[in-house]
């Protein structure tokens, strides 16, 4: 999978990996994915709610050594 940009939200509580993945998302045109490496086990649930709401496309996540990773295509 191609991934334009890289997010390292490791290590922030709820909210900030919802607040900087909207900020990256932003900036990403239509097709690019970015990707979300978070700490936080609540990104989990908040991260998949929140690229639904926005209409985005989850494509996997991953879990490995406490790190969530997401992979985000933007619409």
């Amino acid at each position: 999978m191609k991934v334009d940009q890289v997010l390292d939200a490791k290590g922030l509580a709820c909210p900030m990996p919802i607040v900087k993945t909207k900020k990256a998302m932003d900036q990403l045109t239509s097709g690019q994915v970015l990707e979300v490496q978070a700490t936080d086990k609540g990104a989990k649930s908040d991260l998949a709610a929140w690229t639904k709401s926005k209409g985005h496309i989850l494509v996997d996540v991953k879990e490995e050594n406490d790190v969530l990773t997401f992979w985000i295509q933007k619409v």
